[in-house]
């Protein structure tokens, strides 16, 4: 009866597969491990959660609030970056508050992108990257990533080859889920290619802070002259395990920041403020609350990758972000993510995500998220190895 254009654009949720099964199985009585969605498992930080309730005690915070985030919330934004990366931002004008990083990415490309714009965007990455550009009615051209590619190189390429120009280039790093990291000098490159190109750039800094091994992912901002061109977005939900809570920011290019505030006064009225002052607690306040996390994470990820490497399922250990990402052995690689998956959920009790799910160039990978303990982890290993002795 009804069709809907934009909707059919967008292909099937592959995750649903996955989920649908690890469902069932649960129903039956299976204990399943689910290592699957990134969804962080950490309380959120005491002193965050004493602020929330706080803040939510007092009547005048329950009215309708911002769109564009409170002016203090906007100033710690700000301060924070300050600290970290030694970037001047204007809380007023190069400053807004999101729900989440997802939202504002999301709402950012809606407003930028028309129809018949093309987007460059990695393949394999987050599904909301190429997605957004769908929902907006723009054309995503992917730039194959991982570890036998050069992204620079494979974006110059990728540049002369299309017709019309690129309009943006959205990338992330710390990178979900391939987990790969840059330098400073990455960065430099894509400012200068994306200044001389007119490509405006949308950088999802979600993992700024999950970093292991003396590895400290650099900002794009700490270029000179990035802000010219494009703005960076990050979400409070991994550094200070507020996933539910639902708030992030994004700062930069003053142009892009007037256009986001645009959309979302007309979209939303912000996020609920107790929880926006509850996130200037966390943000001015001290950052061992982000080390432990930070910690805990590296654990979980030696746990994992450790017994995975005692199987003989050979796996690099990750220097940043909350996932690991294997190429699956060679013995089932023929059969695909999604089939291995599957197998993986009913064999070894152990729910991870297809790397088909993230594009087509991560198909021969799945993704764990280090959202389980190392005892539950370690559980994992032994139901893998159990299903490797019954097909190898």
């Amino acid at each position: 009866m009804f069709e809907f254009g934009r909707m059919k654009r967008l292909p099937p949720y592959v995750f649903a597969v996955v989920n649908q099964l690890k469902t069932e199985l649960r129903r039956k009585g299976e204990d399943i491990i689910d290592l699957g969605m990134g969804n962080p498992d950490i309380p959120t930080p005491k002193h965050i959660v004493d602020k929330l309730i706080e803040a939510a005690q007092k009547p005048h915070n329950h009215r309708y609030s911002s769109s564009m985030g409170i002016r203090k919330l906007r100033e710690a934004i700000c301060n924070w970056y300050k600290r970290r990366y030694d970037v001047d931002l204007d809380p007023e004008e190069e400053a807004v508050v999101t729900i989440g990083a997802k939202e504002g990415l999301s709402h950012l490309v809606l407003a930028i992108v028309e129809p018949g714009d093309v987007v460059f965007v990695p393949n394999p990455t987050y599904p909301i990257h190429p997605y957004s550009v769908i929902i907006a009615g723009g054309d995503v051209r992917s730039i194959p990533i991982g570890p036998d590619r050069d992204l620079f190189e494979d974006l110059l390429q990728a540049t002369r080859q299309t017709w019309p120009r690129p309009k943006a280039l959205i990338i992330s790093y710390p990178h979900n889920p391939t987990t790969a990291v840059v330098d400073l000098e990455f960065f430099k490159k894509i400012v200068s290619f994306c200044k001389e190109n007119n490509i405006i750039v949308l950088h999802d800094f979600a993992y700024a802070d999950i970093a292991f091994d003396g590895y400290t992912p650099p900002s794009f901002l700490q270029v000179p002259g990035a802000k010219d061109i494009g703005v960076e977005f990050f979400s409070m939900s991994k550094s200070y395990s507020m996933p539910g809570w639902r708030v992030g920011f994004c700062v930069g290019n003053k142009k892009l920041i007037e256009t986001l505030k645009k959309i979302k006064s007309y979209l939303d009225y912000g996020v609920f403020q107790p929880i926006q002052i509850a996130s200037i607690i966390a943000l001015n306040g001290p950052d061992d609350c982000v080390k432990k996390i930070v910690e805990t994470y590296r654990e979980r990820r030696d746990a994992l990758v450790d017994g995975l490497n005692r199987l003989g399922w050979r796996i690099e250990k990750p220097k940043a972000t909350m996932f690991v990402w294997a190429k699956i052995p060679p013995r089932f690689r023929e059969m695909g993510s999604l089939k291995f998956s599957e197998l993986l959920l009913r064999e070894a009790k152990v729910a991870v995500s297809p790397g088909i799910g993230f594009g087509h160039y991560g198909d021969e990978y799945v993704r764990f998220a280090l959202v389980e303990n190392p005892h539950r982890i370690k559980q994992a290993i032994r139901g893998i190895r159990r299903m490797f002795y019954k097909y190898y």
